[in-house]
């Protein structure tokens, strides 16, 4: 029997069956072969309902591999994945009701209307005119863009049209939304705008928001992060605990003599120490304890001392080994 879309107000979550379900996208030991290549290998997750999670990873990851395994666009080689409670194999059209997609690129009919792009992705989903026309508004309200309805595509700012494309994909109600690097090319102003409108989805709406990102200062707004690289999950957990791994602050200083100030860290305070175009870079648990001790200690004048805490580069680079994707 084929799953109809919910009733006419998508934004109110839960009343697709099996809502219970603790987990909105897991996956256990999944795979996808190219001939003799594997590009994801042996994934296991596990995504809590109602989280943003971010998906990083440099270009060939398997970032792009693996998301088109969960919307059914690709058939796994291996392993099971389950989203929002539905095996994307054995019930691959279960999943299609229940997820939304933003793709990188857009997808907008540049000549229809704001409301008319809605209109018209209600239904593709099959909902009565009814239940597409109190959709459609109540989504365009929550994106805030209430008062663009009768505007064209082609009048609206990128931002616009990026916050246009997440309603229409919220317009059948599902309970997963993927999208794919969802900031691309937006100015910092609307990045910020459109990252308090995912948060109020996830927050007042229950949706779980699955996202793949190059910026990994933007996965700081993320609940959990997952890292692949070479086709497997490197590591996974909150920003916050996998950057407590890290654990040490960088220390930076810029001296008249750098490279006799990095011998001087080295052999006087037994901490590795390079020089680059930035000055001397070092590490150290608690940075800015030490920084009184490193200028009382250095031969050579100090022009400047900056601490920083770990970063999401340095978690990416320390489990990676490779420059941190941007």
């Amino acid at each position: 029997m084929t799953e109809r879309a919910p009733g006419p107000d998508p934004v109110r979550m839960g009343t697709l069956p099996g809502r219970s379900d603790d987990f909105a996208v897991r996956t256990e030991d999944l795979g996808k072969l190219y001939g003799t290549r594997q590009a994801v290998v042996g994934l296991d997750l596990a995504v809590p309902a109602g989280l943003i999670f971010g998906f990083l990873g440099p270009n060939g990851a398997g970032k792009t591999t693996t998301v088109g395994m969960l919307c059914t666009l690709l058939r796994p080689s291996l392993g099971d994945a389950w989203v929002a409670g539905a095996h994307v194999v054995r019930e691959a059209g279960r999943v299609r009701r229940r997820i939304g997609v933003v793709f990188q690129e857009q997808t907008l009919d540049q000549d229809l209307t704001a409301m008319e792009s809605m209109r018209l992705q209600a239904e593709l989903y099959g909902l009565p005119g009814a239940a597409a026309r109190a959709a459609s508004a109540a989504l365009l309200g929550l994106v805030g863009l209430a008062d663009r309805a009768g505007h064209t595509v082609r009048t609206l700012s990128g931002g616009t049209r990026r916050r246009l494309e997440i309603a229409r994909a919220l317009v059948h109600g599902p309970r997963v939304l993927f999208l794919d690097e969802p900031t691309a090319g937006l100015d910092p102003q609307t990045r910020a705008a459109l990252w308090e409108h995912l948060r109020l989805l996830c927050r007042e709406h229950g949706i779980t928001v699955f996202l793949t990102t190059h910026h990994l200062e933007e996965a700081e707004h993320c609940d959990r992060i997952a890292i692949i690289d070479h086709g497997e999950l490197v590591t996974e957990g909150t920003p916050r605990a996998l950057k407590s791994v890290i654990g040490a602050d960088v220390v930076t200083l810029r001296t008249d003599d750098d490279e006799r100030a990095a011998e001087t860290v080295r052999r006087s305070f037994g901490l590795p120490a390079e020089t680059g175009p930035d000055g001397v870079r070092l590490r150290a648990p608690d940075g800015a304890a030490l920084v009184p001790r490193l200028c009382a200690g250095l031969t050579v004048p100090v022009r400047s001392v900056t601490v920083a805490s770990p970063t999401l580069d340095d978690v990416f680079l320390h489990h990676t080994l490779r420059d941190a994707p941007r």
